[in-house]
């Protein structure tokens, strides 16, 4: 097929190399997997065992052609496929962040930043630590395990040749973007009422009091009062990001199965 002179291995060859590209995309973006501290000689490994078991156990039509236009764009419909399924998962994890800047702002942590091991980019330090047991959860879960699952059942439901994304379901990862941002306050709602309250309190001190220094009162207590709040309102937001994660995980099952 390539010109090499190894007619049995080439097609063998080939048709891994063009399953690994629906995977391999869905690997990053998928939160974990798509992660900047994860190699992408990892990457590659983990598509590669996965594409040999999708080989020996899904029907896979591999292109007769290697340089042409229906393999181009049959490589395009794999490529989109899996970055649907994984961007759906990291539409879900940025329902964290949403609530860190809100609390964080409100706090007075908005200048606190770290850098986030998932997308090597600064993030409130809030962030990061909602972030990381986002993704505790998630692994808790299995979410690895069933999008795993998911990607091997994908071939069976959108075979390579006919795996167009519906109209229906592009736009059902559109509206589930607007989850993550409902996902998010309702994250920062209990912490985000007591912070409210607490600076309905310092403002009517200061008005009661204007020669009181609102910053070195107000910025203290709203610190001290945020941190007490995320204390006794955590376990709820545990439970409110499992929450999130199994919404993503049947959002990203609803794409695959329908």
């Amino acid at each position: 097929m390539l010109g090499l002179g190894l007619p049995s291995v080439e097609p063998a060859l080939f048709g891994l190399i063009f399953v690994m590209v629906r995977i391999g995309a869905a690997f990053v973006a998928a939160p974990v997997f798509g992660a900047v501290s994860v190699p992408v000689q990892i990457r590659i490994v983990l598509a590669a065992a996965i594409g040999i078991l999708v080989v020996n156990n899904a029907p896979v039509a591999t292109p007769t052609a290697v340089f042409s236009f229906v393999t181009f764009l049959q490589v395009a419909q794999e490529a989109l496929v899996g970055l649907a399924l994984g961007f759906i998962l990291q539409i879900a994890f940025a329902g964290p962040l949403v609530a860190s800047e809100a609390i964080g702002n409100t706090m007075g942590l908005g200048f606190a930043s770290t850098v986030d091991p998932q997308r090597g980019a600064p993030t409130p330090a809030l962030g990061q630590f909602l972030s990381i047991v986002m993704t505790l959860l998630f692994l808790a879960l299995d979410g690895h395990l069933i999008l795993v699952d998911l990607l091997v059942r994908s071939y069976k439901v959108l075979p390579p040749g006919d795996a167009w994304l519906s109209t229906e379901k592009l736009k059902a990862i559109v509206f589930f973007g607007g989850y993550a941002f409902a996902s998010g306050l309702l994250l920062a709602l209990p912490v985000g009422f007591i912070i409210l309250c607490l600076n309905l309190i310092v403002g009517m001190l200061s008005r009661s009091a204007p020669a009181l220094n609102l910053f070195a009162v107000g910025l203290p207590a709203s610190l001290a009062t945020g941190l007490v709040a995320l204390a006794i309102a955590f376990p709820a937001m545990g439970d409110a990001m499992g929450a999130i994660i199994r919404e993503a995980l049947a959002a990203t099952s609803n794409l695959v199965l329908g």
